[in-house]
């Protein structure tokens, strides 16, 4: 590699890293980079699951310390989640980006009008919701969302948030918490799939790894001090902006790699 490649890799890693623990979404630059980078899509859709596991390592450890991290429940959830991503990373189908896109940025709107609409569904959380057992249709409805997350991962924090404090009714500092924790769990299993076909450049992943470590640390603590309110916020900036590019009104990652 090439300096310039480092710094670039390391660059958009903290930027990613500071994204995915605050809200969601960060995997559109890593992603776009990489390929900039000359990786093949697949390549480099293995590669980024090194700089997601490092990331989440960072940023579930900060929010354990900070007494945030409801790892109980966190685990329960995961495994229905880990076992969709298994059979997500696995499926060797070929999918229409170009329709999941759209669906995406579509949801994501939704997404937006529900945090500008009813915030205090997502600022204070329901301790009625939190105390409640895991239902089965919620871990119907975390496999779904791990085989997505097997698929491309991109945008999964989105709707591991939506399910946490709509669902599960935690706050959003407290959902961020258990969302990064649950993506840890998974995250090892589908580098390994990556790795056993090929498709990991280590030298790659694990430099972008490092900016998304320093990322990870910052987010996660600034998620604690700042509060709900601050990560509504940043979580409605992310998501305009990934729905836009999902939707084809703007294009960040024809911009990244001209």
């Amino acid at each position: 590699m090439t300096v310039i490649e480092i710094v670039i890799l390391i660059f958009s890693g903290l930027l990613v890293g500071f994204i995915n623990t605050l809200a969601g979404g960060g995997s559109i630059i890593s992603l776009s980079i990489l390929m900039f980078l000359g990786l093949p899509a697949n390549v480099a859709n293995g590669t980024n699951r090194i700089a997601l596991l490092i990331q989440n390592i960072a940023a579930v450890g900060n929010f354990k310390r900070q007494n945030v991290l409801d790892t109980k429940k966190g685990i329960k959830l995961a495994i229905p989640a880990t076992i969709g991503s298994i059979g997500g990373a696995f499926v060797a189908v070929d999918l229409n980006k170009h329709i999941i896109e759209i669906a995406i940025g579509i949801v994501m709107i939704v997404m937006v009008f529900v945090l500008l609409y009813k915030p205090q569904q997502w600022l204070k959380g329901k301790e009625e919701l939190r105390d409640k057992k895991v239902t089965m249709g919620q871990m119907i409805l975390y496999f779904f969302i791990g085989i997505y997350a097997g698929f491309l991962h991109m945008g999964v924090g989105y709707a591991l948030l939506a399910a946490l404090v709509l669902g599960s009714g935690y706050d959003l500092v407290k959902a961020n918490a258990v969302k990064v924790f649950i993506i840890l769990i998974w995250t090892p299993i589908d580098l390994v799939i990556f790795i056993m076909h090929g498709q990991v450049n280590f030298a790659y992943g694990f430099t972008l790894a490092i900016g998304n470590f320093i990322g990870a640390l910052i987010a996660s603590r600034m998620a604690v001090k700042r509060g709900a309110s601050f990560v509504r916020w940043i979580i409605i900036a992310v998501i305009v902006v990934t729905a836009l590019e999902m939707l084809g009104v703007i294009h960040i990652r024809a911009l990244l790699s001209s």
